[in-house]
This record gives structure tokens, C-alpha cells and sequence, in this order.
């Protein structure tokens, strides 16, 4: 099982911060680094020193690292316009040398959007698969040809469709609970199909709908990457456990019943039974961006059991 390093800026991270923590994931072994598009902290935490613009993130790391995959869960389709969109990350992706994944998603998170003038349409999901169709058509448009697109919330014409990324195909994820839009929409556009913070069970469900609507469709299912995000708290006792758990404001108990928490042997078990349902990526939400020492833990006694 491929492990990534996802991350929450918002919460409070500078880009020193970020580049840190992305070194150190490329560093230790680790797949890539993601992390969340948001401008506004959640919870108690005070924010400070402010948010960190995704993309803009993405384009300094791209410059600073080297093999890691870079991205987003998931990039708010509310914050960018989609041709817009296209440009920036197929400009990160120039400049990484082909590393980067674009996760996106409607946006939900409304207080943000007033916090910072954003506007927030009260209808996302129909704009959301407009900007699927957008940003994969301009990137699919042979250089010399042109892309026009006459929908309801966009319209393009004449777009010469440019610049094109370094990869012959930017990898598109998409993820979410929704029964039934969200797997038409992942079988439609998505190279991998990710579901945040679920249950194996859940999981298990949601990777079969996505299977389903693929069928549907006249795709293999097997085309797709299935994964999970999860939050992770790793000790090589209890004691660390709890002290971790402690550090990002939870309980163990609680994160051990819905995340990955505990020793590293739980851990490898718990993401053994994700793979056994179909999960062959996880993405794990690290909150205490100075905690070093936990990814290397993670490194040296999760990963290495996995490969």
C-alpha cells in the first residue's frame, strides 16, 4: 500500500512549515505529499500564522523537491476558475517535472468563503462537473486545435488550450460519501476514487457504488486507484500514543476507532484490512506538523511492513 503524507495548512502552517515537513516526506520514503485547499482554520485552533494558498504551496514545493508526487484534497471548486485552474496546475506540473495530482471538489466550507469575499453558489455539484469537463478537455486538446465548451455555469471559445502539462496525463481525483452523483462522476472523470475519514465498511460500500457506476459506463473498474484518507497517531507505546493524541486536541480511543491509531503493528494491521476491501492508497493526516519524529516512526516501522 502506497502512504502519503496529507496535510492541513489551515490550521496553522507557514511554507517554511510545509517545505519542512515535504522534505522530510520525501526524505523518508514516503509517496507524496498533499495537501488541503482551505483559507479558513476550523475548530479551536487560533489559525496562526494564517493560510497558505494550495496551488501556490504546490509551486514552491515543485521547485524544492525532487521524486515526490504533489497535491491537493481537494482543491475547492468555488475558489478558481476552472480555465484558470487548468493553467495554474498544468504550470505546477511544469514545474515539478510531471509530479502532480490534482484532487478536486465542490467546496463546502461557507464561512471561509465570507471570511475572504469568495463568492459561494448555492448550486456546487452541476458546477463542479462543469469544471471536470473544462479542465480535463483543455489538457486533452491537441496543441494547434482549440476548446469551446457551452455550458450552464461556464463558456468557453476559441481556447487555445494552453499550456499543457508535463505528464501526458495529469492523475484526477475525486472523493466524497455521496451515494449516488459522486460515483457517476468519479467513473466519468476520476483516475482514483478517495474517500476521507469512512470506515472500512463504509469504505468497502462507497468503492463498490464507484465499481458500479465504472460498469455502468463501459469502464473497467479496476482502472481506477481506490484509496482512504485517515488521520493518523502512531506510539511505540501508549504513553506516546496519548501524548500525540493529546497534541492535536483528540482522544486515542476515539482516533483508534476512527483513524489509524496505536502502535505501529495496529496500524500496519488496521491498514491491512483497508487493502483487503480494495484500498491500495492511504493518505495519512498528519495535524502536528512539528512532530518529525511521528513520520519517521511511521517511516521506519508502518512503511517498511507494507512494501
Amino acid at each position: 500500500m502506497d502512504l502519503r503524507i496529507f496535510t492541513e495548512p489551515q490550521q496553522g502552517a507557514s511554507y517554511d512549515t510545509l517545505l519542512t515537513v515535504a522534505k522530510a516526506t520525501e526524505d523518508l520514503g514516503f509517496d507524496a505529499f498533499f495537501r488541503s485547499d482551505h483559507y479558513l482554520r476550523m475548530g479551536s485552533s487560533d489559525g496562526l500564522p494564517g493560510p497558505t494558498d494550495a496551488w501556490i504551496t504546490l509551486a514552491g514545493l515543485a521547485r524544492e523537491t525532487r521524486r515526490i508526487r504533489l497535491g491537493t484534497l481537494m482543491t475547492a471548486g468555488t475558489f478558481r476558475l476552472p480555465g484558470v485552474l487548468a493553467i495554474q496546475v498544468a504550470q505546477v506540473d511544469q514545474m515539478s517535472g510531471g509530479r502532480v495530482e490534482l484532487g478536486l471538489g465542490a467546496g463546502w466550507f461557507e464561512e471561509e468563503h465570507s471570511a475572504y469575499g469568495i463568492p459561494f453558489p448555492k448550486e456546487k455539484f452541476g458546477r463542479l462537473e462543469e469544471q471536470l469537463a473544462i479542465v480535463t478537455g483543455l489538457w486533452g486538446t491537441k496543441v494547434g486545435e482549440t476548446f469551446d465548451f457551452d455550458g450552464k455555469h461556464y463558456q468557453l471559445a476559441g481556447s487555445p488550450a494552453l499550456p499543457k502539462p508535463a505528464q501526458e496525463k495529469i492523475p484526477v481525483l475525486i472523493g466524497g460519501h455521496g451515494a449516488t452523483r459522486t460515483p457517476r462522476l468519479a467513473a466519468r472523470y476520476a483516475d482514483e476514487f478517495n474517500i476521507p475519514f469512512a470506515s472500512i465498511e463504509d469504505s468497502e460500500r462507497q468503492f463498490g457504488r464507484v465499481r458500479a457506476a465504472a460498469e455502468e459506463i463501459g469502464r473497467k473498474p479496476d482502472e481506477l486507484v481506490y484509496s482512504n484518507a485517515l488521520v493518523v497517531c502512531v506510539g511505540k507505546d501508549e504513553a506516546a500514543v496519548a501524548r500525540r493524541a493529546e497534541a492535536i486536541g483528540r482522544d486515542a480511543a476515539e482516533l483508534r476507532a476512527n483513524g489509524l491509531a496505536g502502535s505501529p503493528a495496529e496500524v500496519v494491521d488496521k491498514l491491512g484490512r483497508y487493502a483487503e476491501i480494495g484500498s491500495s492508497r492511504a493518505y495519512l493526516q498528519v495535524l502536528d506538523l512539528d512532530d518529525l519524529d511521528h513520520l519517521e516512526l511511521i517511516s521506519s516501522q508502518v512503511q517498511s511492513q507494507l512494501s
